[in-house]
């Protein structure tokens, strides 16, 4: 999932995020059971306050599986470690973490740039994310929030990760990446770039407009599009990326 944008009142641009959380946690009780776990790519809550992440980590509480949360430019990173659940061997200074995953393995990322929509990783964080490549030859699925790529998107291309092909190449020489996969631009979108394939996962609670028609800010309104998650299926070397509708999009407007 990506983009819960949580409230515990109220709407987010006339779209109910409790109404819509649930019925992505219905489908997983319902369905998903299987699944080694839900990733989360960030913008967990939309305002970063205590009472929305208390209240977030009340709803997840219901999912039948772990959760893996991503931070966004919407969080707290403070309020994030306070009330959500976080795998072991989370790094100290910042919410990025490895999990096993068969012969395979995640890496989740921490993007946030508490200044600025757009994300950052520091010397830090990329320190430590080329140790955990380097330590072992096991494929790696690389998440994050903000996409290091431009993705054809104009409005949010503009807040993808600062020095994103930088990274991307850094990420492509070690030859360990079998895949990336990101948030934040309210869209789903996938390709290969650099020879890594990736996508973006579309939001648990509004799309955004594709790119044409052109739009900006001034005259943003969310698209007319249902919630969505993403299976992601991992079979030896074989991945597979199956976006789902959560709910009609009337659900929670």
């Amino acid at each position: 999932m990506s983009d819960l944008h949580f409230t515990a009142h109220g709407d987010v641009l006339g779209h109910d995020p409790r109404a819509r959380l649930e019925a992505a946690i219905d489908l997983i009780n319902a369905e998903y059971r299987d699944a080694a776990f839900c990733l989360i790519s960030g913008d967990m809550v939309n305002r970063g306050t205590p009472a929305d992440y208390a209240a977030l980590a009340r709803r997840l509480a219901r999912l039948e599986i772990p959760y893996l949360p991503l931070p966004g430019n919407h969080d707290d990173r403070a309020e994030f470690r306070r009330h959500l659940a976080l795998p072991e061997g989370v790094m100290d200074a910042f919410i990025q973490y490895e999990v096993p995953l068969g012969h395979a393995r995640v890496i989740g990322l921490d993007s946030l740039d508490p200044s600025a929509d757009a994300g950052v990783l520091c010397p830090a964080r990329r320190g430590w994310l080329f140790e955990r490549l380097a330590v072992s030859e096991a494929p790696a699925l690389v998440f994050l929030h903000h996409p290091p790529m431009p993705l054809g998107l104009p409005m949010q291309d503009a807040d993808r990760l600062a020095e994103g092909e930088s990274v991307l190449d850094a990420l492509v020489e070690t030859g360990r990446v079998a895949f990336l996969g990101a948030g934040h631009v309210h869209r789903r979108q996938s390709g290969v770039v650099r020879g890594l394939p990736f996508s973006t996962m579309g939001s648990v609670l509004y799309q955004a407009p594709p790119p044409v028609p052109a739009w900006d800010w001034e005259s943003f309104t969310p698209a007319r599009e249902a919630p969505e998650l993403a299976l992601v299926t991992v079979e030896g070397p074989d991945i597979r990326v199956a976006p789902r509708q959560i709910c009609p999009y009337e659900t929670g407007t």
